[in-house]
C-alpha cells in the first residue's frame, strides 16, 4: 500500500506527521510525502519543515492520499495544480482522507458535494458552503473518503483507515506501538468540554 501525503506551504505538521507515523509503522506499507516539487515544505509555524521527496507527476496514483490542513488551506484551495493532481489521483486511490482543515482542500476538488464530512471545530460549519454536511465528530468514514477533526483526530483517522485496510489486530499493534493511550491532563479538547471562554482564547491563537 502506497500512501501519498500532500504538503504545501503552512500545513499544520502534526496533520501529516500524526498519519504519517501510523500508516509507516504498518507492514508493507509505503509513505511518500508529496508535493508540488521535490524539497522542503515549511509548516505553519515557520520553523519546521518536511521534504517531499515526491512531485505530483511522481506519484499521480497512490492508493492512499492523507490532505492536512494548516493556515496554508486556503491557499491550497485555489492551487490548480495541487487541485488537479488530487482529482486525477482520487480516481485510482483506495482511500482519499484529510485532517482538520484539509477537508476543505477535498471539498474544493469536488470531492465532498453531498457527503459527510468533518473538519477543525473552528471552520467545521463552513464546510456547508462547499456542498458537504458538516458533522461533529473525530471521523468520519463516506466510502472511500474518510475525514477527521483537527490536528490530533488524524492519528485516530490513521488508525481507523488501517484497520479497514488491513484488520483490527493490526492497527491495535500499531496503536500499541505509538503507545497511544491519551489521558490529557485537561478536559478542554472539544468546545463541548472546554470552559466558558476558552474557545474565543483558541480561536485568537489559530488567528
Amino acid at each position: 500500500m502506497h500512501v501519498a501525503i500532500l504538503l504545501y506551504p503552512r500545513f499544520t505538521a502534526l496533520d501529516a506527521v500524526g498519519p504519517y507515523t501510523v500508516l509507516a509503522f504498518a507492514p508493507g506499507w509505503t509513505v511518500t510525502f508529496v508535493a508540488a516539487e521535490p524539497g522542503p515544505v515549511t509548516d505553519d509555524q515557520g520553523t519546521l519543515t518536511l521534504t517531499a521527496t515526491a512531485s505530483y507527476e511522481d506519484l499521480p496514483h497512490p492508493d492512499v492520499i492523507v490532505v492536512p490542513g494548516g493556515p496554508g488551506t486556503f491557499d491550497a484551495m485555489s492551487d490548480e495544480a495541487l487541485l488537479g493532481w488530487l482529482r486525477g489521483a482520487h480516481e485510482h486511490s483506495r482511500w482519499t482522507t484529510s485532517v482538520c482543515s484539509g477537508s476543505f482542500i477535498l471539498a474544493a476538488a469536488g470531492l465532498l458535494e453531498g457527503l459527510r464530512a468533518t473538519s477543525h471545530w473552528g471552520v467545521l460549519d463552513m464546510l456547508r458552503q462547499y456542498g458537504a454536511e458538516p458533522v461533529s465528530e473525530r471521523v468520519v468514514s463516506q466510502g472511500r473518503i474518510v475525514t477527521a477533526a483537527g490536528v490530533s483526530a488524524g492519528i485516530d483517522m490513521a488508525l481507523t483507515l488501517l484497520a479497514q485496510a488491513t484488520d483490527e489486530t493490526t492497527a491495535q499493534s500499531v496503536q500499541l506501538v505509538i503507545e497511544y493511550d491519551p489521558h490529557p491532563p485537561f478536559d478542554a479538547g472539544s468546545p463541548k468540554t472546554a470552559p466558558e471562554g476558552l474557545r474565543e482564547l483558541a480561536l485568537k491563537l489559530i488567528a
